[in-house]
């Protein structure tokens, strides 16, 4: 029988109130570890009502994407709790760097030292080089701006990279001796039409994934990063679908579970020789080189 070795290990999970987060979350509280939510609710043009008409609807595309994100965490600890799980949540934006030692400190304060860090919140907004792209039909399609870079950069690239910098300190601080960093990117982080900034934020993921990795394995960390095909979220419509899961090897659309899984496993005691590695989990919708 295998056992991962992770009861009573603490995950911090970002972005966990909705989709693979939340997935994660969920399946590290089956493992019995201690699990940390943070996550992020952004403004919001849809009334309470409809938000709620929106999931009970469960139609994929823009709506059920935006309602799915303003879920609380709170939902996803008592789901846990209702399991007989442990879990925590605290809101936070992270491209607000001063929440980054707070998120450290809650759950500190409320489960223990951090022994494992998904750095999964993300900021998509879709923007393009080419005006001819530039939309306001389903998701909107900006032409690329000063602020938009700068805000992808910020929660997608640079909080992750502090995140794991305020992970490795208090770490050391502590003579720990066994850890675990899983990023969270894609598996279109190095071109993806009408989503620059997106994916040049999610490559530089990658990067900073790599390097600590090099760096960090001296003191018994491991860092990967789990690089997600198309996974139903909320986002994909119907009709994408219907072209996406015959063009999938493994036969149908990606569930946040499926990802959540491979993050689980990254965290695992069998996955000890496991550093510095991508791994691309989407059914074989692309596949590494």
């Amino acid at each position: 029988m295998i056992n991962p070795r992770l009861e009573n290990k603490v995950v911090l999970i970002t972005g966990a109130n909705h989709g693979i987060g939340a997935a994660t979350a969920k399946a590290f509280a089956e493992q019995g570890a201690k699990v940390f939510i943070s996550y992020f609710r952004g403004d919001c043009a849809l009334s309470a009502a409809e938000l709620a008409a929106v999931r009970a609807a469960g139609v994929g595309g823009p709506a059920l994407y935006y309602a799915n994100q303003q879920q609380s965490g709170e939902l996803i600890v008592q789901e846990i709790v209702a399991g007989g799980g442990t879990a925590v949540s605290f809101p936070a934006d992270l491209s607000d760097t001063t929440n980054i030692p707070r998120l450290f400190d809650q759950c500190e304060q409320e489960l223990g030292p951090v022994d494992v860090l998904v750095n999964n919140h993300t900021h998509c907004v879709l923007e393009t080089f080419d005006p001819a792209r530039v939309t306001t039909d389903g998701f909107p399609v900006s032409f690329v701006s000063a602020a938009e870079i700068d805000r992808h950069f910020a929660i997608n690239a640079r909080a992750y990279a502090l995140m794991m910098g305020e992970y490795v300190q208090r770490y050391l601080d502590r003579g720990a001796n066994w850890g675990r960093i899983i990023n969270i990117s894609t598996d279109a982080a190095h071109e993806h039409v009408a989503n620059v900034s997106y994916a040049a934020s999610k490559h530089a993921i990658e990067s900073y994934g790599r390097s600590a990795a090099a760096e960090l394995g001296r003191y018994g960390i491991t860092v990967n990063i789990v690089a997600p095909g198309p996974i139903q979220t909320g986002y994909i419509t119907p009709e994408a679908e219907a072209e996406i899961a015959p063009n999938t090897p493994l036969g149908r659309l990606g569930q946040p579970e499926d990802v959540a899984d491979v993050i689980v496993f990254m965290a695992s005691e069998q996955a000890r020789w496991l550093t510095g590695q991508l791994l691309y989990v989407g059914g074989g919708w692309r596949m590494g080189q």
